[in-house]
């Protein structure tokens, strides 16, 4: 048997290696084969990254404690994790709201996927901080100041309204069919909403007022100092008997001594936040603010999968909540009836 010299094995290969090349048959497994490889790496770093999440708020951490927890209840059922499969960079002013610009620019510093704003001071400060993160707004009374309209926002945010129509006249009745002999109400009006939600809600509840036989007093508030004093010494001089608060961050902020006001002044109020009743106020009726938020939740997944702002329609409310402190009442001195507690989403006793 002869031999067979490395040069000749060498010129095999080779010629073996140019065949393959030169089929377009083999060609084409080649490139699906590195297609393949490649894509399944680019969806491996894309499974692994870690998506971050800004929040911002006007208020204090304490404050939206329990909304949050709705938020990060959802979120963990739509599939993500904190810490591990998303990241969230809370970002509180506690009630400073010169503070809310330079936490909006450190948000943005941080380049995250999407911020969710709760109210509309931070709204405003992200929206003044960019217009290409998307942002989730909740908690916004007035949202045409922020897109162009409900159902095609039409720029980088979207989210959920907590105003309904026809809310603030809402809570007047209930009010009325609550302490039945009220005859003349006083409305503190927080100047730190829009001229247009503010106009809004003293029509509502102007029109409810005179379906009901009672007369509304207005009554401006822009800060706690002091306003919130001179506000009361008005109600008690004008005779005032009962108290209906529209929602405003100022109001909002200080809660505890509207409500101890309110208190010390014997009247009967109803009002825009359950934390208000929370901490020792008579009535609230207004949006569920943890469905609010756990809908919050599904536009974040909505936005880290792709969609945009500009094409996810702004959401109204859709539950709303009923809530009786009847130990708040019983502390001036007031009976509510037997059919408005049966009809209480929660009574406080």
């Amino acid at each position: 048997m002869k031999a067979i010299s490395s040069a000749r094995v060498s010129d095999s290969c080779s010629d073996n290696r140019k065949s393959k090349i030169q089929n377009p048959k083999w060609l084409g497994l080649s490139v699906i084969a590195f297609v393949l490889v490649v894509g399944g790496v680019v969806e491996a770093q894309q499974a692994g990254k870690v998506a971050r999440i800004g929040y911002l708020s006007a208020q204090s951490a304490s404050a939206e404690a329990s909304r949050l927890d709705g938020f990060r209840e959802a979120l963990r059922d739509l599939g993500y994790e904190e810490g591990k499969t998303i990241l969230v960079e809370y970002r509180f002013a506690d009630g400073k709201f010169d503070r809310l610009r330079g936490l909006a620019a450190e948000l943005v510093r941080l380049k995250v996927d999407t911020i969710v704003t709760g109210g509309s001071p931070g709204t405003r400060a992200a929206h003044q901080a960019t217009r290409t993160i998307p942002l989730i707004m909740t908690l916004v009374g007035d949202p045409d100041e922020f897109v162009e309209s409900l159902a095609k926002p039409g720029g980088n945010i979207t989210g959920l309204t907590q105003i309904s129509p026809q809310l603030s006249g809402k809570r007047l009745e209930l009010l009325k069919e609550a302490f039945p002999k009220i005859s003349r109400v006083a409305v503190f009006v927080d100047t730190a909403v829009t001229a247009q939600q503010m106009s809004q809600n003293l029509q509502e509840t102007q029109l409810a007022a005179e379906t009901l036989g009672i007369k509304v007093q207005p009554l401006e508030i822009r800060s706690a100092n002091p306003d919130l004093d001179s506000a009361f010494r008005t109600v008690t001089s004008g005779r005032a008997n009962a108290l209906s608060i529209l929602a405003g961050p100022v109001l909002f902020l200080h809660r505890k001594r509207v409500v101890g006001l309110a208190t010390k002044s014997r009247l009967p109020a109803i009002y825009p936040h359950i934390e208000f009743v929370d901490d020792g106020g008579v009535l609230f009726y207004g949006p569920d603010f943890l469905d609010l938020f756990r809908r919050a939740a599904v536009y974040v997944d909505k936005i880290l999968k792709g969609a945009k702002p500009a094409n996810l329609p702004v959401e109204q409310p859709t539950k709303f909540e009923l809530v009786i402190n009847l130990k708040a009442a019983k502390q001036i001195g007031l009976t509510i009836p037997p059919h408005v507690l049966a009809r209480a989403d929660r009574v406080i006793r």
